[in-house]
């Protein structure tokens, strides 16, 4: 337990980011699974990147924010963009080819 005036005040700050850093960390994991969710469907590719889409900007708002790290951002950003890539470039081509 705190033993002092300050200690004291310390701990309620921390307790006070610790809830608020678990709220962006709540939002940012719902918008990153969403948008895997979209992108594996592989259905509507507006629907996949307007959830991509989301899902970067809560990322970088939560890095810019200081609750993940910078790189671990862009890292889960990257990993995303290559996964939506990968899943709609391979759908997208036989049916560019079909339509010649």
């Amino acid at each position: 337990m705190a033993n002092t005036k300050t200690a004291k005040k310390q701990l309620l700050i921390t307790k006070r980011n610790h809830e608020r850093n678990q709220h962006y960390k709540s939002v940012m994991k719902t918008a990153i699974k969403k948008a895997r969710a979209a992108i594996e469907g592989g259905e509507d590719r507006q629907a996949a990147k307007a959830a991509l889409d989301n899902a970067v900007k809560t990322l970088h708002r939560t890095a810019t924010r200081g609750i993940i790290k910078r790189k671990n951002a862009s890292r889960r950003v990257s990993r995303m963009m290559i996964a939506f890539n990968k899943q709609f470039s391979e759908s997208a081509a036989p049916a560019g080819e079909a339509a010649e």
